[in-house]
């Protein structure tokens, strides 16, 4: 099958992979636009993973002030180099995680990053409603675990599903950032203020 210019062209477009690399992914799938798409974002998932032991020190210190300056975010994410850094795509990336921490007001950036005492109080209130609402009692530690699981997933960062497409994590966000700008992409810190907080 002959793969036209105009289709390497759209898929470079939606993916941010190189041309030889859109090129051979059409190739493998007989010229279908979203299996290849599908294909080099399997291929840029291996990829960041093997990244993500390397050391991100560049990046950028991003802010978002949402209208009415009642909520506002800053936020460190680091790539490898300061190409990358000053990127366009990855100016977004930064601006884009901001105003989801506006909106979605995460705790931290990963469930690790939650502070002890907040895990053990949230398991307290799930083990007390367990028990309330009768369950048996040798089902109460795998229920409440159940129940914590949900908590990171709603209150940590990278767990939490995007506000603009929430069939995706942030982390699946962050991975596809990594795997088009070809560096680690690390979220380090973020900070949320809030009026009257």
């Amino acid at each position: 099958m002959t793969i036209s210019a105009a289709n390497v062209k759209e898929l470079r477009e939606r993916t941010g992979a190189g041309m030889m690399e859109c090129k051979k992914a059409l190739q493998e799938t007989d010229g279908d636009m979203e299996k290849a798409i599908d294909l080099l974002r399997s291929r840029g998932a291996a990829k960041a993973a093997k990244r993500a032991g390397r050391e991100a020190r560049e990046g950028a210190v991003g802010s978002y002030i949402h209208i009415g300056g009642k909520v506002g975010v800053l936020i460190e994410v680091n790539c490898e180099t300061d190409f990358v850094a000053r990127n366009e795509e990855f100016q977004t990336l930064v601006r884009e995680l901001a105003m989801h921490i506006a909106a979605m007001a995460p705790l931290a950036v990963t469930a690790d990053e939650i502070p002890a005492e907040v895990v053990e109080r949230e398991r307290a209130v799930f083990l007390e409603k367990v028990k309330t609402e009768g369950k048996p009692e040798k089902l109460w530690d795998r229920i409440v675990d159940g129940m914590l699981k949900k908590f990171y997933q709603e209150s940590t960062l990278m767990d939490q599903p995007w506000v603009r497409d929430p069939d995706k994590t942030i982390a699946q966000m962050v991975q596809e950032a990594a795997a088009r700008t070809g560096e680690n992409i690390v979220v380090r810190r973020f900070v949320r203020f809030a009026l009257g907080e």
